[in-house]
C-alpha cells in the first residue's frame, strides 16, 4: 500500500506551471481515450473478479493514475501494456479505501461498486473540480441512489460510508435532475442488485453509453429507453472482458478551437463526430472551416465570429465545453454570450482570462465576452481543469509569455498535453 501510494503520488504531482508563447497550431494530433469514460470503467471493474482489459487507455492522465492507485489500494493488480490497461484481482478486495493523497470525484462510484458487490464500502469524500459559484459539488444524488436501493449511507470525518449487508434491492430511482454521476452510480449498483432497477430522468450521453457497452461485455443486462429511463436487471455476478475506451470529445473540441483561435490547420484523428454534432453546428456557423474524414476532422483556418451558447444535457453543449467557447469568443470581433444552465456562475476562469486582456462582463448567470481585443502575456492560475485549458489556448493567442500556474489541473484531463501541443508547433515549457 505504501509503495503504491508513493509511486502514484510521484506520478500525479504533474506540472506546477506552463510557460506559453504565441503560436500557430499546424499538423496532426490523435485524440486520447476519454477522461469521463475511463474513470467510470475503472470503477466498474470493482464489480467483478474477472480479468479486465481496457484499450485506448490514456496512460498519462493524472486522474486515471490516481484511480489506478486506488484500485491497487483496494486489492486489484493493474498493469499497463502500451495503450492497454489490464486489471486483475488476485486477492480479496478491501471494502475501505484509505487514501492519503488527492481524492477525485470518482470515489462516489467506487463506493457504489463496493456496496453493490461486497455489501459495504468506505471512501474519502470526493475531490475534483470546484466549479460552482460556492466552490462545491454536492453528492446528495449519489446518496439518494444508494438509499433507494436499500443501503444505509453516512459520513465519518472525511469518509463516506455505505452498508447493505443483505445486498442491494432493485427499485425505481427518480432523479430530480439529469445527473451524469448519479446515472452512472445507479447503473453500477443496479447491475448486481436483486431484481429490476429503473432509472428515471437519466442523463444519456456518450460516456454513459460507453459504460453500458462495457458492462454488457461483462454480462450485465441493461436496456436504454432514450432520455426517459434506463432499466437494469440485476445478475448474480459479472465476468471479465475487453473494451476500447471512446475518444475524449472535450479534447477533440479543444484541438478544433485551438486551431481556429491561432489561425492554424490541424488534422484531428479519432475525432468523435457523432458525439459533437451540436457543438460542430455552432462552430461551423461561427466561422470554423472544417472538413470531415471517416475518423478524422481537418480544421483549415477560417475566422472566428461571435457565439451565443447555453449549456445543457447531451446532445447539447455541456458545461465542460463552455470555457472553450469563451476563448473562441475572445478571438472574434464582437460580443459572445454564454449561459451555463448546469452549473450557474461557472465563470471564475473569466477573471483569469481578463489578466490576459480578455474583456468580459457577468450579469447574473450571463457571461459576456467582448472579443477582438489584443491579448498580452501575464501570470494566471488554472482554477480547475477546464479553466486551465482555456487559459492555455488564450496564452497561444497572446503576445509575450503567459505563465499558467497549477498546470497540473490541465493534466488531470489531458493525456500528454504538452508533447501533443509541441508537435503541433505550440510553444510551451513545463516546470
Amino acid at each position: 500500500m505504501a509503495d503504491t501510494v508513493s509511486s502514484v503520488r510521484a506520478a500525479v504531482e504533474g506540472a506546477s506551471l506552463y510557460r506559453l508563447e504565441r503560436s500557430r497550431l499546424s499538423g496532426s494530433v490523435r485524440v486520447s481515450g476519454a477522461k469521463n469514460s475511463v474513470l467510470r470503467l475503472m470503477a466498474a471493474s470493482l464489480l467483478t473478479s474477472g480479468r479486465i482489459v481496457l484499450h485506448n487507455y490514456p496512460n498519462d492522465l493524472r486522474d486515471a493514475q490516481i484511480h489506478l492507485g486506488m484500485l491497487e489500494a483496494l486489492g486489484k493488480t493493474c498493469l499497463q501494456r502500451g495503450d492497454a490497461l489490464v486489471i486483475n484481482e488476485e486477492q480479496p478486495l478491501m471494502t475501505r479505501l484509505d487514501w492519503p493523497g488527492r481524492s477525485i470525484r470518482n470515489t462516489l462510484l467506487i463506493l457504489g461498486a463496493l456496496t453493490a458487490r461486497l455489501g459495504a464500502g468506505a471512501v474519502p469524500l470526493p475531490g475534483g473540480c470546484d466549479i460552482g459559484p460556492s466552490g462545491e459539488r454536492r453528492y446528495d444524488l449519489h446518496v439518494l441512489v444508494l438509499e433507494s436501493l436499500g443501503a444505509r449511507v453516512w459520513s465519518e470525518g472525511r469518509m463516506l460510508l455505505a452498508e447493505a449487508s443483505a445486498g442491494l434491492e432493485g427499485a425505481d430511482i427518480k432523479l430530480p435532475i439529469r445527473s451524469t454521476g448519479a446515472t452512472e452510480n445507479a447503473i453500477l449498483c443496479g447491475a448486481l442488485a436483486r431484481g429490476v432497477t429503473r432509472i428515471w430522468n437519466p442523463h444519456i450521453r456518450p460516456e454513459i453509453i460507453d459504460l453500458i457497452a462495457f458492462l454488457r461485455t461483462l454480462g450485465a443486462q441493461i436496456e436504454v429507453f432514450g432520455q426517459e429511463h434506463i432499466q437494469v436487471t440485476g445478475v448474480d455476478g459479472l465476468g471479465g472482458g475487453e473494451h476500447r475506451i471512446m475518444p475524449d470529445n472535450v479534447e477533440a473540441l479543444t484541438w478544433l478551437v485551438g486551431a481556429m483561435v491561432t489561425g492554424g490547420e490541424v488534422e484531428i484523428m479519432d475525432f468523435p463526430h457523432a458525439h459533437l454534432e451540436v457543438p460542430l453546428i455552432f462552430l461551423r456557423e461561427s466561422g470554423a472551416r472544417m472538413f470531415r474524414g471517416e475518423d478524422a476532422l481537418v480544421v483549415r483556418g477560417g475566422r472566428c465570429y461571435p457565439v451565443d451558447v447555453a449549456t445543457g444535457p447531451y446532445p447539447g453543449i455541456n458545461s465542460d465545453m463552455q470555457p472553450l467557447f469563451a476563448v473562441y469568443g475572445a478571438a472574434a470581433r464582437g460580443e459572445s454570450r454564454l449561459i451555463d444552465l448546469r452549473f450557474p456562475g461557472r465563470y471564475a476562469y473569466a477573471d483569469e482570462l481578463a489578466r490576459l486582456g480578455v474583456r468580459r462582463q457577468t450579469e447574473g448567470n450571463l457571461l459576456r465576452i467582448l472579443g477582438g481585443a489584443p491579448l498580452r502575456g501575464a501570470e494566471v492560475r488554472a482554477l480547475d481543469l477546464r479553466a486551465g485549458i482555456a487559459l492555455c489556448l488564450a496564452g497561444l493567442m497572446a503576445d509575450g509569455v503567459t505563465v499558467v500556474r497549477d498546470a497540473w489541473q490541465v493534466e488531470r484531463g489531458y493525456s500528454n498535453f504538452a508533447p501533443k501541443l509541441r508537435r503541433l508547433g505550440g510553444r510551451i515549457d513545463v516546470e
